[in-house]
């Protein structure tokens, strides 16, 4: 039976690392993945992590399966390190969360109850959006529409064509959006935007669904929190993915969140018990580790105060880049704008550069980055940064 399977197309990231990787180039730069890297180009594990490790592996007495939901505590935890301690969605228990397997696993499980409890509802994704987004609603049978989101001539959010969408999109219809730091663009809605966004997503009647894979690398916790603030209104509805990959270092072990947020507790309890039933036929339950290593970290005040400073130190490092990057390129081409790369946030930003010109930086210099022109800022550093921009200054200047 095998026989007349042919082989899929290789992922458009992970294939470009594949080949990276056979790449003699001494000099050879990697832009794509989407990994934290520090200036010495390593994914470092951070101390917090380490410390919680320890402890772990000290107590530890068990490997027994976890419940269907996952670490009741961490699910806990993670509700307050989103919503707040004191937020009226924790207080009033009208959410329920649910440890998943990464953050693709959240987008997974959320796919499945969109698809068998609202079978005829699409989910809209943004013009660019993370590529697995459509890939993993298609897979679960969701599907998928577009709304206009980033404008190339401004490199910013083109919020009046995504509001004009969102006001056309059918009622009962689910809507996709970056919490912070867009992937792949970085550009994000301002406050007042999503504001806007939110009140056009209620008052169609929309069911939003928040990826909130990169909380605190934008420009704080409590600002990366501000979109999911203007959607978590009293008695409103909503979905939130969530990832530790990114602002934990935890790439490795898979450790993600799905919340529910329900008018009412006991609609909570109804919808969880449906979640779980999604959950039980997918996964079973989740892997321990990580989320064990999470739920450590957040409820210690010693470690959650480190967690902070280390969190704090990759953004720095990152918008860091980003300054530089901007600089570099600006005593290169005077005559041309990157300012942008600065005001964007998070680990991507959408660089401008063309298929073409991306192809051009691959064979001529060895510069990795995917072809839609999308970078991974974490990826230079100050060794790197200006062979980087003298390639990318070369390939510009040729046309």
């Amino acid at each position: 039976m095998f026989d007349a399977i042919q082989a899929a197309p290789p992922d458009a990231i992970l294939g470009l690392t594949e080949t990276f990787k056979s790449d003699s180039n001494p000099n050879k730069v990697n832009l794509t993945v989407g990994v934290y890297k520090d200036e010495s180009g390593a994914t470092p594990v951070l101390d917090s992590v380490k410390a919680a490790e320890a402890r772990l592996l000290a107590d530890e007495t068990s490997k027994g399966y976890l419940p269907i939901g996952g670490l009741g505590e961490y699910c806990d935890l993670t509700q307050r390190l989103y919503f707040g301690d004191d937020h009226e969605v924790t207080t009033a228990n009208r959410a329920a969360t649910f440890q998943t397997p990464g953050g693709t696993g959240a987008l997974r499980v959320a796919a499945d109850f969109i698809h068998q409890n609202f079978p005829s509802a699409s989910i809209w994704c943004s013009t660019p959006t993370w590529p697995n987004h459509p890939k993993v609603f298609k897979a679960a049978g969701v599907n998928v529409e577009n709304y206009p989101y980033f404008d190339a001539s401004s490199h910013g959010v083109n919020i009046d064509g995504m509001l004009a969408a969102i006001k056309n999109a059918p009622a009962g219809d689910v809507v996709c959006l970056h919490a912070c730091c867009h992937n792949p663009t970085g550009a994000d809605p301002s406050v007042e935007q999503w504001k806007q966004v939110a009140d056009a997503v209620y008052e169609r009647g929309l069911l939003p669904f928040l990826d909130f894979a990169y909380l605190g690398f934008g420009d704080g916790i409590e600002s990366d929190r501000s979109a999911l603030m203007e959607f978590a209104r009293p008695g409103a509805e909503l979905l939130v993915a969530s990832s530790y990959s990114k602002n934990f270092g935890l790439y490795s072990e898979r450790v993600g969140a799905l919340s529910v947020v329900t008018k009412d507790a006991d609609s909570a309890k109804t919808v969880a018990s449906q979640v779980k039933a999604t959950i039980r036929t997918n996964y079973s339950n989740p892997p321990a580790h990580g989320g064990s290593i999470v739920q450590v970290i957040l409820s210690d005040a010693e470690l959650r105060q480190q967690w902070d400073g280390e969190l704090a130190a990759m953004r720095e490092r990152i918008n860091g880049m980003r300054k530089l990057f901007t600089q570099t390129m600006a005593s290169r081409l005077p005559d041309r704008d990157f300012s942008f790369i600065e005001r964007q946030r998070g680990m991507f930003s959408y660089s401008g550069l063309t298929a073409e010109q991306v192809d051009a930086l691959r064979e001529k210099f060895s510069i990795y980055i995917v072809r839609d022109g999308r970078i991974n800022v974490a990826g230079i550093n100050h060794g790197n940064v200006e062979p980087l921009c003298d390639a990318i200054s070369s390939v510009l200047a040729a046309g």
